[in-house]
């Protein structure tokens, strides 16, 4: 019984992803080894995302170095105030007074492509739209009555929903959003270049939640290499073994 209640509760987070949202995701494509998408994702992330987010767990220096930025661009660029290159991307606001400011602390971002997905956070950035019934006067799709205003509208414009008409299985009516227009004043280019920005933001993510990664996937195949040129030796020497043996 024991064991059954702690596979259980192990199992919690799985059940709890496969639940997910009822909106399908869209599919973000991140790369941790394009560079030059994580440097935009990087100043994305410094100049909309910092005001209110930190990423206590990635310390600049890492940051140069594994984006291959020169120190004297990232202390230029992406370091405010008196922070200095061997610290943590962490902000100045204090968790109590931002709870009483916003209702809740805006949490530190630094695991959330890691718990929420890298999907789940580009769908999350493409969806928020207009609601004037909400105090930050907007929604999203994936995360229903969001207490985050769309910081990155400048860049999308304003987003509104399309509503239809469904009938549930008790008979009862009610509106649901079948899609959502896109801002008119906003030309296809720009959405198309949001669409950049954001997956490289999400990109961006995707590696401060895991920074090892990059070392990790460049050794993966020299690790490999190794292990197929040792398969030789050891075979030929396994039937150089049993050659005398018999």
């Amino acid at each position: 019984m024991k064991k059954a209640i702690l596979f259980f509760l192990l199992m919690l987070p799985t059940f709890a992803f496969a639940a997910g949202p009822s909106v399908p995701l869209m599919k973000a494509n991140v790369d941790v080894n394009d560079k030059a998408s994580l440097q935009s994702g990087a100043k994305t992330f410094v100049n909309y995302c910092m005001g209110c987010h930190s990423l206590e767990f990635v310390r600049y220096q890492r940051l140069a170095t594994d984006l291959e930025i020169p120190e004297d661009i990232v202390k230029a660029t992406l370091i405010n105030g008196d922070k200095k290159i061997g610290d943590t991307m962490t902000i100045p606001m204090q968790k109590k007074e931002s709870a009483v400011w916003f209702g809740v602390a805006p949490p530190d971002l630094t695991l959330t492509a890691r718990s929420r997905g890298a999907d789940w956070l580009y769908t999350y950035l493409m969806t928020f739209y207009v609601d004037n019934s909400r105090v930050v006067g907007v929604n999203n799709l994936v995360f229903k009555d969001v207490g985050m205003p769309h910081i990155l509208w400048e860049l999308q414009g304003w987003q509104t929903p399309v509503y239809k008409t469904v009938t549930d299985s008790d008979g009862k009516t009610h509106q649901v959003i079948e899609r959502l227009q896109a801002d008119p004043n906003v030309s296809e280019a720009q959405q198309a270049e949001y669409r950049r920005t954001v997956r490289d933001l999400v990109n961006f993510m995707a590696y401060a939640a895991e920074p090892a990664r990059l070392q990790r996937e460049s050794l993966g195949w020299k690790v490999m290499l190794f292990l197929a040129l040792f398969f030789v030796v050891a075979y030929a020497l396994k039937k150089e073994y049993w050659r005398d043996v018999h």
